[in-house]
């Protein structure tokens, strides 16, 4: 899992926690009173409908409702139980309240038995609903009808959604296909090229062993020769290694201030070797201005300098294997932004084609396949610059044209 240390999250200050506190607060009374008020005056007007209703019918049968009502209490009920007396019951008030009660209890089961069937009914519905949405998404992502015609209509959203979820699993699929097609090609080739450095270094080491008379002269070219092999082998394992435990999700960032124009300094300090051995030369600009000194004016920003590191390391490695001999590499560092840094590295070669360079950050894709892995690695160092400077925040890209290939890195200044 990815972490970002020293991150905080933002949260309500103390005035506006306890403004909307209030506010919320308010919000409940008020629903409160309403709820109350509603409450007193629905049972208002039932009672005042049911006296009326009993005086209609009292009224309308010339008090034998009255009288056949109170009989009935009388038999039904146990008076002393209710804490009643006959002559409560047999009162016209009495009659009226009994029926009143009755009445009201009668209504609140009707009222809770409409509800709860409505509410069963509802949820039955949206069962139904919900299982039929399931097995129509069932039916669009096994097949290939269009989702108007799977979902039918009252769905437009819902096919909608499914269409793009469709098309983006589909993507990432043929994303994953593509990238272990790469990676067993490229596992392929490194096998095979493992066979010549290995071959090379027992025959020489061999010769050596066989001719211990052998002159000087051809001694050292054979034991320099046999060493360049080995290193060569060592890269080509490394690769290997890269390929076979490397995951992206597993890099951690330990944020502390970090000073980029040294950190860079220090870069090109670490590839004159390579540099010079392929006849390119290197040169930092600031904002115009050529560092030429080794304690240049700091430049700070918030970052992992490990990782940052890795991420110029990358860039510049690829830079030198395929630029031309005898090319300068620039790198060039913008910080008109005050918020972004902006660190652009160009060197001189061939145009990537744009094809190319839209995948030129996918692992295990390298630009020229018919490379020798001397010079492309395994496709990974362009893969993780890219995720390094996302978990900084910042941004990644690629340019090519005129024979020029620049890649620029924006970096924030302080992460959040």
């Amino acid at each position: 899992m990815i972490h970002l240390r020293n991150r905080t999250t933002s949260k309500p200050s103390g005035d506006a926690g306890t403004k909307l506190n209030a506010e919320s607060l308010r919000d409940r009374l008020t629903s409160l009173a309403l709820g109350l008020a509603a409450a007193v005056l629905g049972l208002t007007l039932i009672r005042i409908l049911f006296g009326a209703l009993f005086d209609f019918i009292d009224t309308y049968m010339n008090g034998a409702f009255m009288s056949w009502f109170a009989s009935q209490v009388l038999k039904t009920f146990n008076l002393d139980e209710l804490g009643l007396m006959p002559l409560d019951v047999l009162s016209p008030d009495g009659v009226r309240f009994m029926f009143y009660q009755l009445g009201l209890g009668a209504l609140a089961t009707l009222v809770i038995a409409v509800a709860l069937t409505m509410l069963i009914a509802r949820r039955m519905e949206r069962r139904r609903t919900l299982e039929a949405v399931c097995r129509r998404i069932d039916t669009f992502m096994e097949g290939e009808a269009p989702a108007a015609d799977v979902f039918g209509p009252g769905f437009d959203d819902v096919a909608l959604r499914m269409t793009e979820i469709k098309r983006t699993m589909r993507d990432r699929e043929q994303a994953l296909r593509d990238e272990a097609s790469r990676k067993n090609d490229l596992i392929t080739y490194l096998a095979h090229d493992l066979k010549t450095p290995l071959t090379s270094v027992v025959g020489y080491l061999s010769l050596l062993d066989e001719v211990p008379d052998m002159p000087a002269e051809q001694r050292n070219r054979y034991t320099a020769t046999a060493l360049d092999k080995a290193r060569r082998l060592e890269r080509l394992i490394n690769e290997f290694f890269d390929i076979t435990r490397y995951n992206l999700q597993n890099i951690e960032l330990e944020m502390e201030p970090v000073d980029l124009s040294f950190l860079l300094v220090q870069m090109l300090d670490e590839f004159y070797p390579l540099l010079n051995g392929h006849g390119n030369t290197a040169k930092l600009v600031v904002n115009g201005t050529e560092i030429t000194d080794e304690e240049p004016e700091p430049l700070m920003i918030e970052g992992d300098a490990m990782r940052l590191a890795r991420v110029f390391n990358n860039i510049l490695k690829n830079a030198i294997a395929y630029s031309s001999p005898n090319t300068p590499i620039a790198v060039n560092v913008d910080t008109a932004d005050a918020e972004r840094v902006r660190v652009r590295i160009t060197d001189m070669g061939l145009t990537v084609p744009p094809h190319k360079l839209q995948s030129i950050f996918d692992k295990f894709y390298r630009v020229d396949e018919t490379r020798a892995t001397s010079t492309g690695g395994a496709g990974l160092g362009l893969a993780i610059a890219r995720e390094i400077v996302h978990l900084h925040g910042g941004e990644i890209t690629a340019q090519s044209s005129g024979g020029t290939t620049g890649f620029t890195v924006e970096l924030p200044r302080h992460n959040a």
